[in-house]
């Protein structure tokens, strides 16, 4: 049995952090379902700079809809939607098979709108009637302005992949706002089946700190904030609260891994997947992880429910002059701001290549 294999067994969803235009037409996404258990993608703006630059693959595809007076915003998510609808009917057959819990793909509103709840409320509905797709999840990220959006976006029944999550308190939060949401649909007599994933994203966490605590500490510190997380991830899904919810009908908010790629070359780079295999969670990884570990990795004991070593952990890391709090809201921070440099570069690309394209040929 595969290693891929064997964390599915486990009840963990491994889902694969890309998305191209080549993978959809060469096969190459059809094979990762096939051969390495994988049952979801996501994507976001980095992603799609990097599909959308390189190659040809899209040139048609954008000189028709500049051919159509597209504004170079609307071209985008033209052409994310068309890729990720394609990839959602790939995954439909999982998610039909289990219920609705899995076989999702993601696609992220603007990045520009991390401080704007009514333009994320209105984009994320723009973007959620445009797919078009029952397993597609509309990414928002779990900034304060974003969590209102969330809460409303659940309320009027989209599916959200919460983005952007860097600590306990960031999923506590996600968390409030999806129950939230829920209850108010149980109020007014509506289905409680939205479905929903809070996105912790790890790895960013010891790239955060590697220059400024002893070495014997490198790559520990997300796999902390991880375990703290799980714990209390569980600790809500045995909640009263989250039981009436349940008795109602409703799902859980799955609890996804994010960044789970190690940064830190002298790492294996099957690091985080061993050590985030976890029940009802979802870890989203690059191509490159998910190979190294079908080839190398390994699958140990699951995540511990009560947070294992965590806490003592952190209190080390504290001592290294660590402030979790204050580090979570700065890697929040960079990481919206990240977003929106490639989601800038990504404009001024298709803005470059519409450009080309239009450019009449020299005789």
């Amino acid at each position: 049995m595969t290693t891929t294999r064997q964390l599915h067994d486990l009840g963990q969803s491994l889902w694969i952090d890309n998305i191209s235009r080549q993978a959809l037409d060469d096969g190459s996404l059809a094979r990762l379902i096939a051969d390495f258990s994988v049952t979801g993608l996501t994507s976001n703006p980095t992603l799609f700079e990097k599909a959308m630059g390189q190659g040809d693959a899209y040139d048609d595809a954008i000189a028709r809809l500049a051919g159509e007076g597209r504004a170079t915003e609307d071209l985008f998510f033209a052409l994310a939607v068309d890729d990720l609808q394609r990839a959602a009917d790939l995954f439909a057959p999982i998610h039909e098979g289990t219920g609705g819990v899995d076989g999702w793909v993601s696609l992220e509103v603007s990045p520009l709108l991390v401080h704007d709840t009514r333009g994320t409320m209105q984009a994320a509905a723009g973007l959620h009637a445009q797919a078009a797709r029952r397993n597609l999840f509309i990414k928002i990220p779990g900034t304060p302005e974003g969590i209102a959006a969330i809460e409303e976006a659940i309320y009027s029944g989209i599916p959200v992949n919460v983005t952007l999550l860097f600590s306990r308190e960031h999923y506590l939060a996600a968390a409030e706002a999806y129950m939230k949401g829920i209850e108010r649909r149980l109020d007014d007599g509506k289905s409680p089946l939205v479905e929903s994933v809070a996105s912790l994203f790890v790895s960013r966490w010891d790239a955060g700190v590697k220059e400024t605590v002893a070495p014997q500490y490198h790559n520990r510190l997300g796999i902390a904030i991880a375990m703290r997380t799980y714990k209390a991830y569980r600790d809500l899904l045995a909640s009263e609260r989250w039981q009436r919810l349940a008795a109602a009908g409703a799902h859980p908010q799955r609890l996804l891994w994010a960044s789970t790629g190690t940064k830190d070359p002298a790492a294996p780079a099957s690091l985080y997947v061993e050590a985030l295999a976890a029940p009802d969670t979802v870890d989203t990884m690059p191509d490159k992880t998910l190979e190294a570990f079908a080839a190398e990795g390994h699958v140990g004991a699951p995540m511990p429910v009560d947070g294992g070593y965590a806490e003592q952990l952190l209190d080390e890391f504290r001592r290294e002059g660590v402030d979790i709090d204050l580090l979570a809201a700065k890697l929040q921070k960079d990481g919206a701001d990240s977003f929106a440099t490639s989601w800038n570069a990504l404009i001024g690309g298709l803005e470059a290549k519409v450009a080309k394209l239009s450019a009449p040929v020299a005789s």
